[in-house]
């Protein structure tokens, strides 16, 4: 299949990549603002160059990847779907619920798959997690424990934009606590703090945070978050259960060292970085949009599955700011 990439910035030239090494991928169509960013594309991967979204949709592709800037989504999106093309889109839909909505509507009417990247769904410990919840190995759930943690602070230009640590990172929390469980948040009270980077308090941001969410079966996930964590990228998830309890994530670079005499794990080298974390649940990601360009599957995180993340996302900044719980009622347009 031929597919269309637009946005060719650190995770577009990661995608490219990507895909130039799948197997039912033939050939790839390019496009971005930065001339440089195209001709190293074109040069490394043989893909053809586009010189505008509206060129790149006109040229036979049969799939769209979307990692352009946030603010693009919206437009990228429907123009692909207005063209009858499946999209693949990064994370958000759009920087706010309303916009995001709107874009809902019109994929429901039009009919076309579109995909939105939450890679964690595709991480082989968060399937085999999802897999033992739906079995019932684990009894009803009571707790469930996501963590992510990066190792420095994201730069000025990105905070100034990004929307808060919520919307930004605690969002795949969000994402995956609710697939790995299939319940939905009813209820979150967040809490935040600063422990450095002056440019992420002067832009009204914590980098560090918690967030409690009450799930629909009255079961309790807690989101630890923040941005100084020297040691390495640490992404965690547990899931405790009235039979048992598992986790996701401890293995032997998990960025975290034990002081427990006579331990040794774990042994390795710490993850210290989110592509050489989730490389292999990347590129499943993708393949997996393949199978949607082909027909054999339907989305595996569509646009409502995304705007539900963004919704709890919005949840946890008020209450943040308001210092008090608040129910997803309260933040629900549509």
């Amino acid at each position: 299949m031929r597919i269309g990439l637009m946005g060719l910035g650190r995770i577009g030239a990661f995608h490219a990549e990507t895909l130039a090494g799948l197997d039912a991928v033939d050939s790839l169509v390019v496009t971005d603002p930065v001339a440089m960013a195209v001709a190293t594309a074109t040069e490394r991967f043989g893909a053809t160059a586009a010189d505008s979204p509206e060129a790149l949709l006109a040229a036979g592709v049969d799939g769209v990847v979307i990692a352009a800037a946030t603010d693009a989504h919206p437009e990228l999106i429907l123009a692909a779907v207005k063209a009858g093309i499946p999209v693949f889109c990064e994370k958000p839909v759009a920087r706010g619920v309303e916009e995001s909505l709107e874009v809902l509507r019109a994929v429901e009417v039009s009919g076309v798959e579109v995909h939105i990247g939450y890679n964690r769904r595709f991480d082989a410990g968060c399937v085999a997690a999802r897999k033992a919840v739906l079995s019932g190995e684990l009894g009803d759930l009571h707790t469930i424990r996501s963590t992510t943690l990066d190792p420095a602070p994201p730069p000025p230009a990105y905070v100034a934009v990004s929307g808060g640590i919520f919307r930004d990172c605690s969002v795949h929390d969000f994402d995956i606590v609710r697939w790995v469980t299939g319940r939905e948040v009813v209820e979150v009270y967040a809490t935040g703090g600063n422990r450095g980077a002056d440019y992420i308090r002067e832009a009204d941001d914590v980098d560090t945070a918690s967030a409690l969410l009450t799930l629909d079966d009255d079961s309790i996930a807690v989101i630890s978050n923040s941005r100084h964590n020297a040691r390495g990228y640490d992404v965690r998830l547990e899931l405790h259960g009235m039979k048992d309890s598992i986790a996701v994530g401890l293995e032997d670079k998990l960025p975290l060292r034990s002081v427990e005499p006579g331990v040794t794990f774990p042994a390795d080298t710490p993850h210290h970085f989110f592509m050489d974390r989730f490389a292999a649940a990347y590129r499943a990601e993708l393949t997996a949009f393949t199978e949607v360009v082909a027909g054999t599957r339907t989305s595996p995180c569509t646009v409502a599955d995304a705007i539900e993340a963004s919704l709890i996302a919005d949840a946890c900044t008020l209450s943040l700011h308001e210092h008090r719980p608040v129910r997803l009622d309260e933040v629900r347009k549509g």
